[in-house]
């Protein structure tokens, strides 16, 4: 698995244990369903006792009248069967199916419990194959494979005492049976449990390539790239291809062996049986019964193999799961959160803040001070690489700080509920992250019901309202996959009115306008002029037109504030700050 550490092995049985929170949820359905599968199979047990009476029946001269009552007994018997296969797969199907939704929906609400470091580390693909593949595997083995495990094995040892009962020297049969399947069994877990996990990382790092290329497929055509991963696709298609390979080589090993279990018992029987018969010590009846009896134990002895890749199979799928299921939430909720003072005001606060990222070495912010009163906005400039985008993840909470804190009207914000603290500080990051769905939904993805009328407040404030209205259903208009069917600076736009909706006390802008021609940003700027009066504001700035908009600009240089002041102060006296906005309008000049 490319994205995240080898798990430590685990046996099958211990995987297979963990599902147990789930496996209660439908252990009645489950139970009943073995019942009537046992009951099935015990009435295809009962067929070669029939048979025998039957055949000892004829061979003594009984009659027509003597046949009807076993002939009719077969038949209920084999409609019972029917029936009781029937009943099985009624009493599990919906059950399972459940169980499956709950442990997706469970999969994807810690997924959104999970802090941005979580997802930072771990490929989309891998995830998704969890929550789509692997959970599909867990279902049907629960359906069916883990009651057929059971089921078959004790249908197996019911047929050798059948096979006892009928003339104790059978009995070699049924132990030449069990025996080897039991070897079998425990031989092959190990290996098969590797190689059907490594498969299932692989398919995980496969969906990952696939959805890398869809999403940037306009990069790949054009730097005409696309030979190239086409290539690289092929090339762990290829892996994929030489694991499942593996898995059949093995299969084909087990698969073999325990097929041939029956045939060789068929043998053994009539060997046996025929002695017995030749000496006089059995029936041609109870012959007859035993080899029927070791025929109807062929379909549970050739399923073992079968079975157990599937046990095997989903114990994978188990610890796959588990592994997402078991990643911790570094964003914790409090155990009991602080209100906010009423009203809010929106004054933030950074006090000696420090971070550094997981798994890093060396802090991103190194000690920040910084004071922003209510109403006031406040911009954070400094060169690429000085913790800019970093700061601004750390009043909603994406990031924890790792010293010092963040309060929000005196109030520290890791001492607030996550849904209260992001009720009130909005955020719009500088990649606008859109939604397979229509701008309504787009923009109104915040938490608390919102109207249209405030919808289309947000559109015209981040200027919207115009180019909404020429797509075909205006704001029902689905714009599709990350939004890439309108262009950059309408995508920004978008993110923007979804930050400004229903005027949040504090509002967080990533460098809100940089995909924005000149013309829209000033027509912007403007809008903007209206929505950060009287509320509290962090703007991540590189444009001199954006520093304008602020009540004063913070230089962030090397992860310290290194000089505060109003943009025409900081012109004055710092030539940190003069050189970082001639960098940035440089920069800007060439684009």
């Amino acid at each position: 698995m490319s994205t995240v550490d080898s798990p430590t092995p685990r046996s099958t049985l211990a995987s297979l244990r963990r599902l147990g929170p789930y496996v209660r949820q439908v252990r009645r359905p489950m139970a009943w369903s073995a019942l009537a599968a046992l009951g099935a199979s015990g009435a295809g047990l009962v067929i070669p006792l029939v048979t025998q009476r039957v055949v000892d029946s004829i061979t003594r001269g009984g009659g027509l009248r003597a046949l009807v009552p076993l002939l009719a007994l077969a038949l209920v018997v084999g409609l019972a069967e029917a029936g009781l296969i029937l009943v099985r797969r009624r009493v599990i199907a919906r059950p399972t199916a459940t169980l499956e939704k709950t442990m997706r929906d469970d999969l994807y609400a810690h997924l959104q419990r999970l802090p941005v470091a979580f997802h930072d580390r771990w490929q989309g693909g891998q995830l998704l194959s969890r929550a789509v593949s692997d959970l599909t595997t867990i279902r049907l083995f629960l359906a069916f494979g883990a009651i057929f495990m059971v089921v078959n094995a004790l249908t197996v040892l019911l047929g050798a005492v059948v096979l006892v009962v009928l003339w104790p020297p059978f009995g070699l049969v049924a132990v030449g049976l069990v025996v080897p399947m039991v070897f079998l069994s425990s031989l092959f877990e190990g290996r098969y449990k590797t190689v059907a996990r490594l498969s299932q990382d692989q398919v995980g790092d496969l969906a990952t390539r696939v959805e890398e290329s869809v999403l940037g497929v306009r990069v790949i055509k054009a730097f005409g790239r696309g030979p190239g991963f086409t290539a690289r696709f092929a090339a762990e298609s290829a892996a994929l291809r030489r694991t499942e390979i593996t898995k059949v080589k093995i299969l084909a090993v087990l698969w073999a062996a325990i097929i041939a279990l029956p045939e060789i018992a068929i043998g053994a029987t009539l060997l046996i049986g025929g002695i017995g018969v030749g000496q006089g010590h059995l029936s041609l009846g109870a012959l007859v019964a035993a080899v029927t009896t070791v025929v109807y134990l062929q379909w549970p002895i050739d399923s073992l193999g079968w079975l157990l890749a599937e046990a095997n199979k989903t114990a994978s799928a188990s610890d796959r799961y588990w592994e997402v299921r078991d990643a911790a939430s570094t964003i914790t909720e409090p155990t009991r959160p602080r209100p906010l003072p009423t009203p809010v005001r929106g004054a933030l606060s950074l006090r000696d803040v420090h971070f550094t990222y997981p798994d890093a070495t060396e802090p991103v912010l190194r000690g920040i001070d910084l004071e922003i009163a209510p109403g006031e906005t406040v911009a954070l400039v400094g060169l690429t690489g000085s913790g800019k985008t970093t700061l601004t993840t750390l009043v909603p909470r994406l990031f924890d700080v790792t010293g010092g804190a963040v309060l929000l009207d005196g109030v520290d914000v890791r001492e607030l509920s996550t849904s209260v603290l992001r009720a009130h500080v909005a955020t719009a990051f500088e990649d606008p992250v859109l939604f397979s769905a229509s701008v309504r939904e787009n923009v109104a993805l915040g938490p608390g019901e919102v109207t249209d009328a405030q919808v289309r407040e947000a559109l015209e404030v981040a200027h919207c309202w115009e180019f909404v209205q020429e797509l075909p259903w205006g704001v029902d208009t689905r714009i599709g996959e990350q939004g890439l069917s309108l262009s950059g600076g309408q995508r920004q736009r978008l993110a923007l009115a979804r930050a400004v909706l229903g005027r949040p006390d504090v509002l967080v802008l990533d460098d809100p306008l940089s995909a924005l021609d000149v013309h829209t940003e000033a027509e912007v700027e403007r809008a903007l002029q209206q929505v950060l009066a009287g509320v509290t504001s962090l703007v991540v700035a590189h444009r001199p037109s954006t520093v304008a908009l602020a009540d004063r600009v913070a230089l962030l240089q090397d992860g310290r504030i290194t000089a505060v002041g109003t943009h025409s102060e900081l012109l004055a006296t710092s030539a940190a700050y003069r050189h970082v906005i001639a960098s940035d309008t440089s920069e800007l000049s060439r684009t």
